[in-house]
């Protein structure tokens, strides 16, 4: 699989199982309701879900530029850790708005998401690519010319 549909799909699988897990924990650390704290997580999910459409096209546009294209362990590091972190500058506001908490203390909640996000994202990644294979821009040129 590839092209938008590709994208479109690993985003939309991506940010389900997100909400999944973040609705109860932060029903769990806050104790505002399922339906407020899943409210939250829909905002969060469209915020990261806008996102990381737009951080694989650069990511990708980068990766196929390398010399090396296969996604190696490293490349897959630096991907989550691009677009969590990158994602955590976003997120701190509007948690920090949407549950009246200092933004302190929002760092501090997006931080604990953070740890759990950049594994799941590197599971996730992995396990994506092995089920729909990687995309053309993390092939070698010689698996590339078909």
């Amino acid at each position: 699989m590839q092209g938008p549909s590709r994208k479109v799909l690993q985003a939309i699988l991506y940010e389900t199982g997100g909400v999944l897990f973040l609705s109860p924990a932060l029903d769990l650390m806050y104790d505002e309701g399922l339906a407020y704290s899943g409210a939250l997580s829909l905002l969060m999910s469209t915020t990261a879900l806008l996102w990381n459409m737009i951080f694989n096209v650069g990511f990708e546009k980068w990766e196929a530029r390398q010399s090396q294209r296969s996604r190696t362990f490293m490349r897959r590091f630096i991907h989550s850790l691009g677009y969590e972190g990158s994602l955590t500058l976003m997120l701190v506001p509007l948690i920090a708005w949407w549950l009246h908490i200092s933004w302190l203390a929002a760092l501090g909640t997006n931080l604990g998401l953070f740890v759990f996000f950049f594994f799941y994202a590197f599971a996730f990644q992995w396990a994506f690519d092995r089920v729909f294979d990687v995309p053309l821009s993390a092939k070698d040129t010689e698996q590339c010319s078909v």
